[in-house]
């Protein structure tokens, strides 16, 4: 009987023992699948950064090529210009063009074209040590300071100037006063581009595409724009002219069959509904009118 009773506990034993094993081997395996949970956290933030950094960094390059266009000049020196430096010679010489323009009968958009192109926007080789912007050779006569610059032919004698203003001058006299220029004066103050033509027919320069790089650079940079500030007098004329125009139709009898008619001075929605008989709101919705705002010499629907 005891037999029985020890080999029953021994049993019991051995079965206690097999069922604690998987609990064993089960704590084992947690950690190591944690820990590649972990690695691969790590390896998806990595593929994101440089994504991000390549995309940030691909926009300031853009906006820098944009604000830095270049061009290269080729005149009496090849020089290399970004935009804003033709812009800030614009600026600095414009009211300088305008006054020579006045004072001598040359477009300011060609005297700007030309000093642009002469001289490389104020940073070509003689424009920097001779303050020459015009390319102005000495000639015969000239008694003032010189310079030696290659051009057509090897050390050529170039005019040389205290400051750039009696460059401006200079180039002026140098136009009014020789007759082979005389008849650019001929043509319109604002017709640059018979000005520009003129030029190199007058021997001004050898480059066949002279006129089509003063025209250029006046397009670009609406050079024109001074030509017309100078003539502002004759478009005041002129505007005062359609004024004295509109003030005489306005005397007129008004024939009320017409379909249309042309706003004048003192004209208002209501007095216009009393001369054609029509009603305010139906002026306004002819002519799709928002407001009851008129201009002198707008065209209305009145019938």
């Amino acid at each position: 009987m005891f037999k029985k009773i020890l080999l029953l506990f021994t049993l019991l034993t051995l079965i206690g023992c097999t069922a604690t094993k998987p609990v064993i081997v089960t704590t084992k395996k947690a950690p190591l699948k944690s820990k590649k949970e972990v690695v691969r956290t790590v390896r998806k933030t990595n593929t994101i950064t440089p994504n991000r950094t390549k995309s940030s960094a691909s926009i300031p390059i853009k906006a820098e090529s944009k604000r830095n266009d270049t061009e290269t000049i080729v005149s009496t020196s090849r020089t290399v210009v970004t935009n804003d430096v033709v812009r800030v010679y614009i600026s600095q010489y414009k009211d300088v063009a305008m006054g020579n323009m006045r004072n001598y009968g040359i477009p300011a958009s060609i005297i700007l074209a030309q000093g642009i192109l002469e001289s490389g926007a104020g940073r070509g080789d003689l424009a920097m040590n001779a303050n020459n912007h015009f390319g102005i050779k000495c000639h015969v006569g000239w008694t003032g300071d010189s310079v030696k610059h290659d051009d057509d032919t090897a050390q050529e004698c170039f005019r040389k100037y205290d400051n750039p203003s009696e460059s401006f001058k200079d180039h002026a006299v140098f136009l009014t006063g020789r007759s082979r220029y005389a008849k650019l004066f001929g043509f319109s103050k604002g017709d640059y581009k018979s000005w520009a033509r003129g030029l190199r027919t007058a021997g001004y320069a050898t480059d066949p595409k002279y006129p089509d790089k003063l025209i250029s650079y006046i397009e670009r940079y609406n050079l024109y724009q001074y030509d017309n500030q100078v003539l502002d007098v004759n478009y005041v004329s002129n505007e005062k002219q359609l004024v004295e125009e509109l003030t005489i139709e306005a005397r007129k009898p008004v024939n009320t069959s017409l379909a249309s008619y042309i706003v004048q001075k003192g004209d208002t929605l209501y007095s216009l509904s009393k001369k054609f008989e029509v009603r305010v709101e139906d002026l306004k919705q002819k002519n799709n009118l928002s407001d009851n705002t008129l201009s002198i010499g707008q065209k209305l629907v009145v019938k």
